[in-house]
């Protein structure tokens, strides 16, 4: 998910060459000062880099968490999302960050080790300078040396996070927990220094881009030695020996003092809970206790044990890099949201128990559906199966389904219906065995209706007039009945995504039986249609009497959410034969994809066309006619070319968008929305991609490696692995010659899940020209229904 805001200025002329190096030919980027923190042991986790993305809105952060982890411990430098990687002040050091979010969100208790007497208790202005010459991260590990002569370091287990200081010799040695700041809105908060080594605090907020219903988080930080003295501020009141303060929308925080003129290390664990002080308490308990590096080791064990399941072979050192780190990012959410001893607050906000499995939270839906989804029911299907069901609870106990989470609450941010083909996904990958009926009802009552007027979520809001009309109206400057985004906004996107949410439910019912219910939302599928417009040959936006409204100029995004019909016409793939009949066929089509691409410069120069033709701006969403790889709407378009005859310019074209990402901090393309650029990163490189989202569809591309060995999890994959090999794949041989699955002949160009479950290997042959091979009708990805 994409918000606009003011975007920071962007690299341009000889910066913006080096950044836009050749991906797949190898050439090395100049690295930045700071990077991955440099093993000597050659793991895995030695390739990633967490500061990529931290420039240029990518929106990540560098900071330590381990894999799926509820808490993620990380510097906030003053940008909205926490860190920038062109600020040189850290404000504090925060417990709650999402990867690649596009509004001010998390950023809970920034802490900040501090030396002196407390003067000031706004964090803009007792941040601490540092420079990336003195700062470095690895998977579960940061360090930074602060101007302020003190070494700060981080690491994480799933509950906790854990901070060593590193002191100048003092008697002034502070640590400040603030309370009452923090990226989104705090609108409560509470401190409590409990004894001479223990702070707990409960901290209110609200909003996402917009105000949402409030959240309750709750810490409680246990230092390994006791503070000297301490006390509490409010405003701007510091007051030293206060053990408690409560603030409302006002600053507020607890200062601990050290002396370390001898020992000069202080060591703090943080545990978090979102459903009280006693699960914020039993989660330290059961999680911390350790040392600061007994805690790292651990952390930096299971990302390496995580990276291990894909083992990629070939390509530059760059290109592994940016794999492994996109790898990384991929695992970085949904996050943890229950408590050692199983209990969770649920978004009826009352506290709940997990039965068998463990309850996540954080749900980008709009953004995640595409990629990181399919992703994970690959390489983390456990974690995955409880995802779904985890977004089953938020139905059971609210009465609706999710379509944008935060925690306890919904945001209603971005539009459509992405819970849909999210938990369809989750089915056709076998991960919801036992809870098929459930998820179905919980779908058909989503697709078929709109929350009632007193339930926070919108689901689908323009259902009313879709179900009657099939196409939700786009109506201009309607009130919003509820806080968050409005289908009626953005009629024309909402109707594509309603009815690609239509096939794939239709799909699962006709699965289990629900025949009449099938061949209803087979039909509906089909309401794309509904917005085309003839007279233009693209979609359009309607009004509620049902006439074509807007700019008929396609590159215009009025209409349509974060984008225009030039990029989501692509959206259709539940039909895309019928999508390219609509606009003339095929030869009419590859024109039409051609010019989108611009697929006569991207041959000549594909870095310099991604960079200069496709790419303006990091949240330039607006009126163009070319592809958009830093958005969602058109993340699939690539691979329309296997539906046209012509899968080669698939390769062509998912290979130059491949150059957008780079190892340094400006190597995202666009915002990573909780993995979803990353996963499509991943998912690229390896040649097999989601086409469509939401079944057990999978296109094929050129990989970008020679060999890459994908561990499967036998639960779920009874073969227990999948190797894609390409032998002698790069820049210049990456057309597909042929491919066998497990030796035979492959002439499609896609897989099913079942074909994956079956096969040990899928294999291609490469050239330099592009062949015969996937271009009859026959080899195209099937349409649903």
């Amino acid at each position: 998910m994409h918000r606009t805001r003011t975007p920071r200025p962007r690299l341009r002329g000889p910066a913006a060459v080096l950044a836009a190096v050749a991906l797949l030919g190898g050439v090395l980027t100049t690295g930045a000062t700071a990077q991955a923190a440099p093993r000597t042991d050659g793991q895995l986790t030695d390739l990633v880099n967490p500061f990529i993305g931290t420039q240029n809105e990518g929106n990540t952060y560098p900071g330590a968490s381990v894999p799926f982890g509820m808490v993620q411990l990380s510097p906030d430098t003053g940008h909205n999302t926490g860190y920038d990687y062109g600020e040189n002040h850290i404000r504090g050091f925060s417990a709650v960050h999402l990867s690649g979010v596009g509004c001010g969100l998390g950023g809970d208790l920034p802490t900040l080790p501090t030396t002196g007497d407390i003067t000031q208790t706004d964090y803009a202005k007792y941040a601490a300078e540092f420079s990336h010459d003195d700062e470095k991260a690895s998977p579960g590990y940061y360090r930074v040396g602060l101007k302020t002569g003190i070494d700060a370091e981080l690491t994480a287990s799933r509950r906790t996070g854990v901070q060593r200081y590193t002191f100048p010799a003092t008697d002034k040695a502070n640590v400040l927990l603030n309370a009452g700041q923090s990226l989104h809105r705090t609108l409560s908060s509470r401190v409590e220094i409990l004894d001479s080594r223990t702070v707990r605090t409960a901290i209110t907020g609200s909003g996402f881009c917009q105000d949402t219903k409030p959240y309750t988080l709750y810490t409680i930080t246990r230092f390994d030695r006791p503070f000297t003295t301490s006390g509490t501020w409010n405003g701007d009141t510091v007051t030293e020996g206060s053990k408690e303060s409560s603030a409302t929308g006002a600053r507020n925080g607890a200062w601990l003092r050290f002396d370390t003129t001898e020992d000069r290390t202080v060591e703090a664990t943080t545990a978090l809970s979102y459903v009280d002080a006693r699960g914020a308490a039993l989660n330290l308990r059961a999680e911390g206790g350790r040392s600061f590096d007994r805690v790292e080791r651990a952390a930096r064990q299971t990302w390496e044990k995580r990276l291990e399941g894909v083992k990629a072979q070939g390509g530059s050192d760059h290109l592994r890099r940016t794999f492994y780190s996109s790898l990384y990012r991929s695992f970085l959410a949904p996050n943890i949201g229950s408590d050692v001893d199983g209990r969770y607050t649920g978004w009826d906000q009352k506290i709940h128990h997990v039965k068998g499995f463990t309850y996540y939270q954080n749900w980008s839906l709009w953004d995640t559906y595409r990629t990181q989804a399919q992703l994970l029911s690959l390489l983390a299907p456990r974690e995955s199966r409880d995802m779904a069901i985890s977004v089953l609870r938020i139905d059971a106990e609210s009465g609706w389904l999710p379509k944008w989470g935060y925690g306890t609450v919904e945001t209603n941010i971005m539009t459509g219906d992405p819970v849909t083909p999210f938990l369809t996904n989750a089915y056709q990958q076998g991960l919801l065995k036992g809870y098929e009926e459930e998820a179905y009802r919980a779908l058909k009552k989503n697709a078929d209706g709109v929350p009632p007027t007193d339930s926070a979520p919108v689901g689908r809001e323009a259902n009313v007039q879709y179900l009657k009309d099939g196409f939700a109206p786009y109506i201009k400057d309607r009130p919003h009945a509820k806080p968050g985004d409005s289908d009626f906004d953005h009629g024309a996107s909402a109707t594509l995504e309603y009815a690609l949410s239509d096939a794939m439910l239709g799909e699962m019912a006709r699965d289990l039986g629900h025949d009449a219910d099938a061949k209803r939302y087979e039909d509906r599928a089909q309401n794309y249609r509904k917005i085309f417009d003839s007279t233009t040959g693209f979609f359009r936006a309607r009004d509620a009497a049902g006439a074509f409204t807007g700019p008929a100029d396609p590159a215009q995004s009025e209409g349509f959410h974060e984008g225009t019909s030039w990029q989501y016409q692509w959206l259709v793939p539940q039909d895309l034969p019928g999508m390219v009949s609509l606009i003339g066929g095929k030869d009419a089509a590859n024109q039409r994809l051609d010019s989108f691409f611009a697929y006569d410069k991207l041959l000549a120069d594909p870095a310099r066309t991604a960079r200069e033709v496709w790419v303006n701006g990091p949240y330039a969403y607006y009126n163009a006619d070319k592809y958009n790889p830093q958005n969602e709407p058109d993340l699939i378009a690539p691979y329309t070319y296997l539906s046209t005859g012509q899968p080669w310019k698939t390769t062509d074209v998912v290979h130059a968008a491949l150059t957008l990402f780079t190892d340094t901090p400006t190597g995202m393309t666009g915002n990573d929305d909780l993995g979803t650029m990353s996963a499509w990163m991943v998912l690229s490189s390896i040649g097999v991609f989601p086409v469509q989202p939401g079944t057990d569809t999978w296109g094929l591309s050129t990989p970008a490696f020679e060999r890459v060995d994908i561990a499967l999890d036998r639960r779920y994959y009874p073969r227990g692995s999948l190797t894609v090999s390409a032998p002698g794949t790069s820049g210049t041989d990456r057309y597909i010659q042929s491919a066998r699955l497990d030796g035979t002949a492959q002439s499609r160009t896609y897989l099913t899940t079942d074909d994956i479950r079956s096969a040990r290997s899928l294999s291609f042959t490469v050239g330099s020209e592009p062949s015969a091979w996937g271009t009859s009708a026959a080899d195209a990805p099937p349409a649903l229904g």
